[in-house]
């Protein structure tokens, strides 16, 4: 299983965020909610979309949007309108005065907006937990992008299903999206994405560098070098740090811990395995020797961290 491939196995939903956001112009929107990650496509209309002070982007129909943490961005029907609602941690929505419009706004079955048949209609789905995405594939992303719809008759799947209500619709919601993020991202990989974005996506344009992730994401309790790296992918050492320098924008050893402590993170979220366990399935000797690296990676001892993210699933 190549880099991509693994990140493309990541998305598991659990009882996601799905909303129709119906917007009769002029509207506004300022969006803070600490989500892992959300996807927007446009299903008529359009919105302007700018991110942390950048400069505003139009985005319409046929068009998707996809916006990771902790990036904050604003969406409106005018190019320098703002001054509008405000959606907050949870999803919780309120107006320029601080009050909730979530019920005032609510314009049906998971649909929502000051018009119901305004001229302006997005999909919103938003992945709730990072323990539902590889942490890799976060970090491996830009912190927005924008690609046409890999699917459109996926996209109008998932939005006729998050209008109504069914047997087990929470689990077929979840499913869609899933499938609609794995599509999208495919979608931005062929069409070049990763050309102009260093990071992990970047492994599979150069051969040395993809047969050394693979060898490491395959066996990640081997104790790697960059000599066995090197002599694996058929290169020698300098040539293997360069390459990685070039197309990861980090060294191999780099790689290799960021590989093992994302790798752990995701155990301790998604396990009740030991510190111990986890330590010796991602390389490191002991306990102690793992909890140091890792805490130094996420600023949180193992024990905290996955205190923290059970704690989060909680909210």
């Amino acid at each position: 299983m190549d880099l991509l491939e693994d990140f493309l196995a990541q998305p598991h939903a659990r009882d996601a965020f799905l909303l129709r956001v119906v917007m009769g112009r002029p509207w506004s929107l300022l969006v803070e909610d600490e989500a892992p990650l959300s996807i927007i496509p446009v299903l008529s209309g359009g919105a302007w979309f700018a991110a942390d002070g950048s400069l505003p982007r139009r985005f319409e129909a046929g068009e998707v949007l996809v916006v990771r943490s902790p990036t904050t961005y604003t969406l409106s029907s005018d190019r320098d309108h703002g001054g509008g609602a405000r959606i907050g941690a949870g999803q919780v929505c309120s107006g320029p005065d601080g009050r909730d419009l979530s019920e005032e706004l609510s314009a049906g079955v998971r649909t929502w907006g000051n018009d119901p048949q305004g001229e302006d209609q997005l999909l919103v789905g938003t992945y709730r937990h990072h323990s539902e995405l590889g942490r890799l594939m976060l970090q491996s992303l830009p912190p927005w992008f924008l690609v046409s719809a890999p699917d459109p008759e996926l996209v109008r799947l998932l939005n006729r299903e998050t209008a109504h209500d069914g047997l087990a619709q929470s689990s077929v919601l979840d499913r869609l999206l899933d499938v609609l993020l794995v599509t999208t991202l495919r979608a931005w990989v062929d069409a070049a994405g990763t050309q102009n974005h260093v990071s992990l996506l970047s492994a599979s344009r150069d051969d040395v560098v993809r047969r050394a992730t693979e060898a490491v994401q395959t066996d990640p309790s081997r104790e790697w070098t960059v000599e066995s790296l090197a002599a694996l992918a058929g290169a020698s050492r300098a040539s293997l740090t360069r390459r990685f320098k070039t197309t990861l924008g980090l060294s191999p050893m780099t790689y290799v811990t960021q590989w093992r402590l994302a790798t752990a993170a995701d155990l301790l979220d998604r396990s009740d395995a030991t510190l111990s366990s986890i330590a010796h399935q991602v390389g490191y000797a002991g306990p102690f020797s793992f909890s140091s690296a890792f805490k130094s990676r996420y600023g949180l001892s193992p024990r905290d961290f996955r205190a923290a993210t059970a704690a989060s699933r909680t909210r």
